[in-house]
This record gives structure tokens, sequence and C-alpha cells, in this order.
């Protein structure tokens, strides 16, 4: 059995006129659910083999204030987590097969469909992953990511 562990972004500011999406930094609010998010995971002792995190500002923000609960991490930025959607997340997760504790961090509506679609193996509806929010899903070892295939073992929120 392998672990995915999904991580939306915790709350960010507005954009400013003029800034583009992905430079928005995380508010106050989402500072200390990025912190809610860690120490939740550190008691969980949900500590991934490897982090995959979309570059925006809001999600490096996010996966720092976790490192800095649960400790140094081996994590990588992926570029096409950023506006993905669930078919470009699924493929991403399974490129990564041989990972035992993958750990996603990224945005909405991607991670909120791909939730559904590895689960219910459904996409189309918003099933609904607030900011801050953790799924993790269990997977067969070795079994090629396709819909309906996991199980979720938790869903939390700050």
């Amino acid at each position: 059995m392998r672990e995915l562990i999904l991580l939306r972004h915790a709350h960010a500011e507005l954009p400013r006129t003029g800034q583009a999406d992905f430079d928005r930094p995380l508010s106050a609010e989402g500072l200390a659910e990025a912190e809610a998010v860690a120490a939740w995971m550190r008691d969980k002792s949900l500590l991934p083999d490897l982090v995959l995190c979309s570059p925006s500002r809001r999600t490096r923000e996010t996966l720092d204030a976790v490192t800095q609960v649960v400790g140094e991490l081996d994590k990588r930025l992926e570029a096409s987590i950023y506006e993905a959607t669930a078919g470009t997340l699924a493929g991403l997760v399974d490129s990564h097969r041989d990972v035992d504790r993958l750990l996603l961090v990224g945005h909405n509506p991607g991670l909120e469909r791909l939730l559904a679609l590895l689960h219910s193996g459904q996409s189309g509806d918003y099933r609904g992953m607030p900011p801050a929010a953790v799924a993790v899903l269990h997977l067969q070892e070795d079994t090629p990511i396709e819909p309906g295939i996991a199980s979720v073992s938790a869903f939390w929120w700050p």
C-alpha cells in the first residue's frame, strides 16, 4: 500500500492591482492554517518521502510552513501543478509510482477533482477542498493510476 497526500495551499492575499495570481503570498490567516496543517501532519506521522509543489508563491509558503514544523523534506517544484487538471495531476502521480508516500501541494480545482477522480471515479463534481485541506489516499502498490483506485483514509482542514 502506498499513500498520496494532497495539500491545498492555505489562504492567500487577494491580488493587488497589477499583481499576477502566481505571486500572491499567504495571508496572516493562511500562515496560521499552514502551521496547523504542519502540526496535524506531524502528529499523524504523515512525513512524505517526496514532495511535489506548485511553484506559485502561496504553495511554496505553505510548504515552507510545513517544513518548519516537520523538518526538511525531499521537495521539488513542479511547474505542471499550477493550473493543472485532474488528468495532468493523475499523470504526475502515476510517474512517481515508485514513491511510497507522495505529497502534492497545489491548487483547486485540480486537487479536489483529482481526489474525486481517484476515489469515486468521477471528477466532474466539485466535492470541496477548502484552503489548507489535506486528503490522504491509499493506493495499491505498483498499480497504475486510474479512476476509482484509491480509498480516502483522512480528510482534514484547520
